[in-house]
């Protein structure tokens, strides 16, 4: 009698309810949507501003461009400045 009753117990647990089959069995199927466009059109995005945007208070400096420094030309004496305090920074 003591296994008895948590068989019992279990076995209904296990069956299915009679709820849970009704509603297994009814099913929505619906149908899909497809957007087709004019197919005649290019495929382009344009997005145009329709005001004048305002320059903001800058935070920091800019850093400053390599790029433009590039083009520059070298002068003698300031290159051979920046060697010599380059190169006491890299020996401590």
């Amino acid at each position: 009698m003591r296994h008895v009753i948590p068989g019992l117990a279990l076995l209904l647990a296990l069956l299915p309810a009679p709820g849970a089959v009704a509603a297994a069995q009814d099913e929505i199927e619906l149908e899909g949507i497809s957007i087709i466009g004019n197919r005649e059109l290019p495929k382009v995005l344009y997005i145009v501003p329709w005001k004048k945007a305002e320059l903001g208070d800058l935070i920091e400096r800019p850093v400053p461009s390599l790029y433009d420094e590039v083009l520059e030309p070298v002068d003698r004496e300031v290159f051979q400045r920046r060697l010599k305090y380059f190169r006491q920074l890299n020996d401590k």
